[in-house]
């Protein structure tokens, strides 16, 4: 299953990807708050746990890239087990501020997942083509990963 990019062609503010997993809600919820799964799918978390509480904040970071310091500045707005997650994700040296949802709905066969990073700017068409890209890419080792036996379905 690969991610489905919903946004709409004429959509500058949002990028919306919706999945349909094979998986449990419980299991996607912890792919999506474990640390050590997050730097297998999205990015390295700097710090070694993550407080699923609003206002914590937290830092990913990677490898530097040209025009980009391979920081992201992110801080919990809401987090509802196993229902939704939703973090500021800012870049500082891009003057990015935006915000990242993720919404989790059982279905019968597992989970529908939707994943929408909202508040780019007009003047941010660069930023939205490369994070529309970098979702679709990370959505797909996010289902590579659900795939893989790291822990036993819940």
């Amino acid at each position: 299953m690969t991610p489905i990019d919903t946004t709409v062609p004429s959509q500058s503010e949002s990028i919306s990807f919706e999945f349909d997993l094979r998986h449990s809600p419980e299991r996607v919820w912890h792919a999506l708050t474990d640390p050590v799964l997050l730097s297998e799918w999205l990015l390295p978390i700097v710090e070694p746990a993550l407080a699923l509480e609003p206002g914590t904040a937290f830092t990913f970071k990677t490898q530097p890239h040209p025009g980009w310091d391979g920081t992201v500045n992110c801080r919990i707005l809401a987090a509802e087990p196993p229902r939704k997650l939703s973090y500021a994700w800012v870049v500082g040296d891009m003057e990015l501020d935006t915000v990242v949802t993720f919404t989790l709905t059982p279905t019968p066969s597992g989970t529908h997942l939707s994943l929408v990073q909202s508040g780019f700017k007009p003047a941010q068409k660069q930023n939205f083509g490369g994070a529309r890209y970098g979702w679709k890419l990370m959505g797909g080792k996010l289902v590579d990963l659900l795939d893989k036996d790291w822990r036993a379905e819940p």
